[in-house]
């Protein structure tokens, strides 16, 4: 077994513990192995054992939370996340868990190899016909889990519960960026572009269709980004990383195929967008209903949005060229255009379109042409 650089790798006694009870026989690993840029993610190589894979992945507590969750937090959804999917929704649309330790701090899952990250493609080869057909694969296998999921809030809560996760950290229905919105829009004032009241109303609508989705409640991650999904032979792809998962407004789960998010200066998602709509629909008969659908999708969209404004200040600090100003005025107008869309929310979008208006006059670099960006070029600072 490889020798841990700084101590921090689990000891190979505990993982060989845990497989050894979930398949009925001695189980050994031979090898540890880090994965790179995900420090408490590792690739164990184990001897031939019955029952059990020549490799797993584990994954142990991160060294802190993030957004409204602990660590352990995080783990112990991870675990009720990929156990409520296999056991309960009957879905192989994720990593299968093979075993836990019992205060879910040590996850042992399948190897998803030979698949591979769906973003780190997108960054490699543009995109490129076969990978919007894999980017559609994605938005197909979110809607299958929004669809399966629908309707069960309370069978995943249970099992969070069993876990040992406070009833007030049940539900997340805001969306999994919180509530950064409200930084947005304070940024926003201070930074010289207050929202007038008309379109404050119109983010309150918006927020609240978040916050109540009604027929739209359903499981997401809680980073359905394309870093977040491992493309497969034949299409065979699977979603991963459910620390964040909680019941929310499916149309969060689509934004990112019609606004940027963090990784991108530009998207182009209709047929994804209708690929994840089809999926939806067929438990959730409501997001045939282009006005709910909709007002979901501009809804989700544009708190999004006012979430990443949080970021003007910084910014504008930057010097010249920083692909982070074209990529918020992409943001702004992108937003604007998914509400133009679906004609919902016009004060809002006026706010975003006069925003970016006034981007482009101060950061003279970002004044161009956003057709001229290829869908999914790669956010280098």
């Amino acid at each position: 077994m490889l020798p841990p650089p700084d101590g921090a790798l689990p000891a190979a006694a505990g993982i060989e513990k845990l497989l050894t009870a979930c398949a009925g026989a001695r189980a050994t690993v031979e090898r540890l192995e880090p994965l790179q840029h995900h420090p408490w993610v590792l690739r164990a190589h184990l001897a031939k054992t019955t029952g059990l894979p020549g490799t797993v992945i584990v994954k142990r507590v991160r060294p802190e939370g993030y957004g409204l969750r602990s660590a352990d937090e995080l783990a112990r959804c991870e675990r009720a996340a990929l156990a409520f999917i296999a056991d309960d929704l009957r879905l192989a649309l994720a990593p299968r868990l093979h075993a836990s330790s019992p205060d879910s701090r040590l996850l042992v899952m399948e190897d998803l190899r030979p698949r591979t990250e769906l973003a780190g493609q997108l960054r490699r080869d543009g995109l490129r016909p076969a990978l919007d057909a894999e980017l559609t694969a994605f938005a197909s296998s979110m809607g299958e889990l929004a669809a399966a999921s629908a309707g069960r809030a309370a069978l995943f809560d249970a099992r969070r519960t069993a876990l040992g996760t406070r009833a007030d950290r049940l539900g997340d229905r805001e969306h999994a960026h919180g509530g950064i919105w409200r930084h947005g829009l304070a940024r926003a004032a201070a930074f010289g572009v207050p929202l007038p009241l008309a379109a404050e109303r119109d983010l309150a609508a918006a927020v609240a269709e978040l916050a109540d989705p009604g027929p739209f409640l359903v499981l997401t991650n809680g980073d359905t980004e394309s870093h977040n999904f491992l493309t497969g032979p034949g299409y065979d792809g699977r979603l991963i990383d459910f620390e964040g998962a909680g019941f929310r407004h499916a149309l969060t789960a689509a934004t990112g195929f019609v606004v940027p998010g963090p990784n991108w200066l530009r998207v182009s998602g209709p047929d994804q967008v209708a690929a994840f709509r089809r999926a939806l629909a067929r438990t959730v008969p409501e997001a045939e209903e282009d006005q709910r659908f909709g007002f979901g999708l501009a809804s989700a969209s544009l708190v999004w949005v006012m979430a990443r404004v949080d970021r003007l200040g910084t910014l504008d600090a930057r010097g010249p060229g920083d692909d982070s100003r074209t990529q918020m005025v992409a943001l702004l107008e992108s937003g604007a255009h998914t509400a133009e869309t679906c004609r919902v929310l016009p004060h809002l979008v006026a706010w975003c379109r006069s925003t970016a208006a006034l981007l482009r006059r101060r950061w003279p670099e970002t004044d161009t042409d956003p057709a001229a960006v290829a869908p999914y070029t790669w956010r280098k600072r």
